[in-house]
């Protein structure tokens, strides 16, 4: 075989069956898609604070599953506030044989410090980048008026992107950070209450429908037979801890009715 060759003490049959018996679930920070009538181009977006060994090998799975579901090219686009971070995820992930991959990583130095509103409005996205990569400096006061130059910068968005922008700019501060930005009165407005709780639910309805396809999956991997109705219940569940139970019911059942009863 061609690539480069790897060193061993022995050779040994593994498990066949690459998938596993409860699926696991993948979750990225945020996936944007690109359409033009069909979607064309993904990106998968993870903010991450440090490094973690086990993104390495999770990271080609969210571009791979992300290219089958939607047929389109897609890449992970990783952010973070730390340099030595940004080089480490920045390195190539040997695939086996010779194909490698790996993601595209901003790190702190390649992103401004955005506080003037004026420049965060003319380019809300990049607004919201430069929060990601900066919101948990110890400079909380500078945290801080990136964070508010985004929010005003992104506020005249769709709200459904809006909403999604907020998140995003919340979840990039620091404890210290947040709390003084939650504390401002523009933070109220541009991120109120009502849109919490939409984002929240939002949120809510995709770990169920996560929750729901893990349960089908199960079943279809197991020959459960499952009826049109059957699954339209499951799908139409929006009950976490009921579809959850529905999966531990679905690994011994032998019947759909089993997981209602």
């Amino acid at each position: 075989m061609g690539g480069r060759s790897r060193e061993f003490t022995e050779a040994r049959l593994a498990e066949a069956s690459l998938s596993d018996l409860l699926p696991t679930e993948y979750r990225a920070d945020a996936v944007i898609l690109f359409v033009d009538r069909k979607p064309v181009f993904g990106v998968i977006l993870e903010a991450q604070l440090r490094e973690d060994p086990d993104k390495r090998f999770v990271w080609p799975v969210y571009a791979m599953s992300a290219r089958a579901r939607y047929r389109c090219p897609f890449v992970v686009l990783v952010v973070t506030p730390d340099a030595d971070t940004a080089r480490w995820a920045a390195k190539t992930v040997d695939l086996g044989v010779d194909c490698t991959w790996r993601p595209l990583v901003v790190g702190p130095e390649g992103i401004p410090i955005i506080t003037d509103i004026e420049i965060a409005s003319r380019d809300p996205h990049l607004a919201v980048l430069s929060v990601m990569a900066h919101g948990r400096d110890d400079d909380v006061e500078t945290a801080v008026a990136v964070a508010a130059a985004a929010a005003a910068g992104t506020a005249e968005l769709p709200e459904p992107f809006r909403m999604l922008c907020f998140a995003l700019i919340e979840s990039s501060l620091g404890d210290s950070a947040r709390k003084s930005f939650e504390m401002l009165p523009h933070g109220v407005q541009f991120f109120s209450e009502r849109q919490r709780q939409y984002f929240a639910q939002g949120e809510a309805k995709g770990k169920a429908e996560g929750k729901a396809q893990s349960v089908l999956r199960v079943l279809e991997r197991r020959g459960v037979v499952v009826s049109n109705d059957h699954r339209e219940r499951i799908l139409a569940c929006s009950d976490v801890a009921m579809l959850e139970c529905w999966l531990d019911a679905a690994v011994v059942a032998t019947r759909v009715d089993e997981l209602f009863g």
